[in-house]
């Protein structure tokens, strides 16, 4: 994976923290969901939630785990693909690195 622009890491690492925020906002609020849930045992509640905290933390530090800048592209797509990330936030970033993220996030032709 390429190396991307200074700009763009800068960028990249003031938006990390508050994309990891979003994270873990998102994710308590599905472990509420799933605690809470009417209907279910106790055990059956205290199963879906760590199957829940299982997977979100695999997703956390496949997205999170390893800032570099020669991960940074890649880890922008994560970010993006996760839906961390505004509009706006996005704009931030040079036409090169929004179009190299955009490449990867295209479905592949068949």
């Amino acid at each position: 994976m390429r190396h991307i622009r200074e700009s763009d890491w800068k960028v990249l690492r003031r938006l990390h923290p508050i994309a990891l925020e979003r994270f873990c906002e998102r994710t308590l609020d599905e472990c509420v969901q799933a605690a809470t849930c009417d209907g279910q045992s106790a055990h059956e509640r205290y199963g879906a939630l760590y199957r829940l905290i299982k997977t979100r933390d695999k997703t956390l530090a496949a997205a999170f785990n390893d800032l570099r800048r020669s991960t940074a592209t890649m880890t922008l797509i994560a970010l993006a693909s996760l839906d961390l990330l505004t509009t706006s936030e996005l704009d931030e970033l040079t036409d090169d690195t929004r179009a190299a993220g955009r490449r990867a996030l295209e479905p592949l032709d068949t």
